[in-house]
């Protein structure tokens, strides 16, 4: 069988035409170089040079070879270095769940950083509820994903990487829309548009903390999934809603945003499963976790 030694030596001897010479760059004796060379001929069942006394020269069948082999030669290197480049997370493909708000806080910074420091990893990645999105990491769907705080999971592994406040979301002829701070008592008796429990635990326990703080139970009036569809709703003057700060990002016209006294924070973090052996997930996860940001202030891109 050839083997890929057998054909750098074939190189070598082709690209000097020197069996000595040859020897010489391949730090090897020449007895041991003409007997590989003997042997890959006989293997070819080709004869590659004609040999004389001070130089040898290709035959057409060894110029032939020499072409070929320099090229599976470059895709052997080549074939290796990614190997190498893919152990280290340089190479591959990493596929990262999010959840909505990332998009305005600290996905796109992350993603730019990461991609700069690792051009040969393809990313992927998929919006989806946040209520998915830890179920999505277990099941392998998703190599990270970006969400609310899930709490405790078996499987999952989280890190906060982003914590902001939540923000009064009123229609802007609402009463409250000219306050600059809004306690909790001031929200007795307003009708809430919220995300189910179900699908941000955290978000909508907050909420209800928060109000439970101001002498109340929440009234919630409406309950849709998407954070974008509730500040919508909320300008349609169909309710009040308490969201993330991010949420102004979005520009929703007769849509006011007010700052809460003793406002709750929401943290965003990173899920992965410790058993996931992407070699691409760890400098991913190294990135994310460079350092905590805090309100309109998203990690540095």
């Amino acid at each position: 069988m050839i083997d890929v030694r057998q054909m750098r030596y074939f190189v070598a001897v082709a690209e000097t035409l020197h069996f000595g010479r040859a020897a010489e760059r391949l730090h090897i004796s020449q007895p041991p170089l003409s007997r590989q060379i003997a042997t890959l001929e006989k293997e070819l069942g080709v004869r590659l040079f004609d040999r004389q006394s001070r130089r040898a020269t290709l035959t057409p069948a060894g110029r032939r070879f020499l072409e070929d082999s320099r090229a599976v030669l470059i895709s052997f290197d080549q074939a290796c270095q990614n190997a190498r480049m893919a152990e280290r997370g340089e190479l591959g493909e990493l596929s990262v769940g999010f959840m909505m708000h990332a998009a305005y806080t600290v996905l796109p910074g992350l993603t730019r950083r990461y991609m700069a420091s690792h051009p040969g990893v393809r990313v992927e990645l998929r919006e989806a509820i946040p209520g998915v999105l830890g179920d999505a990491v277990l099941t392998g769907r998703f190599d990270a994903a970006i969400l609310f705080d899930p709490g405790p999971v078996r499987g999952l592994a989280t890190q906060v990487i982003y914590r902001e406040p939540l923000s009064l979301a009123v229609h802007a002829s609402h009463s409250l829309a000219s306050h600059t701070a809004i306690s909790a008592a001031q929200l007795n008796g307003e009708a809430f548009i919220a995300a189910p429990a179900e699908v941000a635990p955290r978000l909508r326990q907050s909420i209800v903390s928060y109000c439970r703080s101001g002498g109340f139970e929440p009234t919630f009036r409406l309950e849709v999934e998407l954070q974008q569809t509730i500040v919508s709703l909320v300008a349609e003057n169909l309710g009040i809603a308490l969201v993330p700060q991010s949420m102004a990002k979005l520009g929703i016209t007769n849509l006011v945003f007010c700052d809460l006294e003793d406002a709750p924070i929401i943290e965003h973090v990173v899920a992965w499963r410790p058993s996931n052996l992407n070699p691409a997930l760890a400098p991913f996860l190294a990135q994310a976790r460079s350092g905590v940001a805090v309100g309109d202030d998203p990690q540095p891109g």
